[in-house]
């Protein structure tokens, strides 16, 4: 005799476009009624005041909006970087350093080659932090081709390595002062100019650009191709005579450089500055999971990347509002809304099948 389970786990082999969609709207409505009921429970608001806070955080004014734009197209690009090396099974969890190694080669350019004619300056700093941020891609997929080491280590390795490094240079440049500031306060030099009337226009053209790019490179591509068959089998891919190890270093390479164009932008374009804690800001752990939630397709990226956005300065602007609600509990906030859209993942690959009458009798 045999009992069957009251509650079975069977894999899906597949599930119509809009069950998939479905599943994840639901996902969504139960995490913001979650959300509605912890602000009320925290700052004591009723629901249509945290959606009206949250709605006027994110597109309440035009300064609202640009930041808006800008941490969008910022959390974007970094997504974008890291899909061609996760769709290639290459689990890089070090675009937060590599982000920092482009802004940080940007600054020091900035700082010491201030005095070069401005097409010069753009151009060496744009170079050396696209070289500097390769190289933090690189340095980690050479030692998982070379040697086998855990790319999921060494990736976390090299952040700390630009964290300090960062840390050093501010401390340096800073002096005896509170803080940093701007760079170059009283020249400039370094500083992009407005591009369609916004200081942000950079970055936004830049990620369309890229995200168009790096959509057609993995999936029309021969390139893309290999990264596909490599993430898929690598006894596969050396069986079809692809090199493994050239398309691992080649991958990380280009998911460096598109960081280091994030922390080129982000410092000549936007900050002026450089900092540890705000070049990158956290946004190379937050791409993990909006690259991962859109299965590497950068079009999806495009709304996960809004998303994420939108309750990061949402809940910001309810902790400006109600003395009862700070940024730790905005940070809850996010956590619990990516909670529930991860777990919803379960539901679309797994399906539960209860004991039915029939297994009852037979058992």
């Amino acid at each position: 005799m045999h009992k069957e389970p009251l509650i079975r786990v069977a894999k899906r082999d597949g599930m119509p476009l809009y069950q998939n969609i479905l599943i994840r709207a639901v996902a969504i409505v139960l995490a913001m009624l979650l959300v509605v009921l912890f602000v009320h429970f925290t700052a004591g608001i009723s629901a249509g005041t945290t959606i009206s806070y949250m709605w006027e955080g994110v597109f309440g004014n035009s300064i609202y909006l640009r930041d808006t734009v800008f941490y969008t197209a910022k959390l974007l690009c970094i997504a974008v970087a890291l899909a061609p090396a996760f769709k290639m099974r290459f689990w890089n969890c070090g675009a937060e350093g590599q982000v920092l190694a482009g802004g940080l080669a940007t600054a020091v350019v900035m700082v010491y080659c201030g005095n070069l004619p401005a097409p010069l300056l753009y151009l060496v700093m744009f170079i050396s932090a696209l070289a500097l941020a390769a190289i933090w891609g690189i340095l980690p997929a050479v030692f998982k081709a070379k040697m086998g080491v855990n790319e999921t280590l060494f990736t976390l390795m090299m952040n700390y390595v630009a964290i300090k490094l960062v840390d050093f240079f501010y401390n340096k440049w800073k002096g005896s002062a509170s803080s940093l500031g701007k760079l170059n306060k009283g020249t400039k030099a370094g500083y992009l100019p407005d591009l369609f009337g916004s200081e942000n226009s950079w970055l936004l053209l830049a990620v369309v650009i890229l995200t168009i790019a790096v959509y057609f490179y993995l999936s029309k591509t021969k390139h893309g191709y290999e990264i596909a068959v490599v993430g898929e089998s690598q006894r596969t891919a050396e069986y079809a005579g692809i090199n493994v190890k050239t398309v691992t270093i080649r991958t990380m390479m280009i998911s460096g450089i598109i960081c280091g164009i994030c922390g080129f932008m982000t410092v000549a374009g936007h900050d002026h500055s450089i900092s540890s804690s705000t070049t990158a800001g956290g946004y190379g752990f937050t791409a993990i999971i909006v690259a991962w939630l859109a299965k590497f397709n950068t079009g999806f990226m495009v709304l996960i990347s809004l998303f994420v956005i939108f309750l990061e300065r949402g809940t910001s602007h309810i902790a400006d509002k109600c003395s009862g609600f700070d940024a730790s509990a905005s940070k809850i906030v996010i956590g619990l809304v990516l909670f529930f859209v991860i777990g919803s993942e379960f539901f679309i690959n797994y399906k539960i099948n209860l004991r039915s009458k029939h297994d009852k009798e037979v058992a």
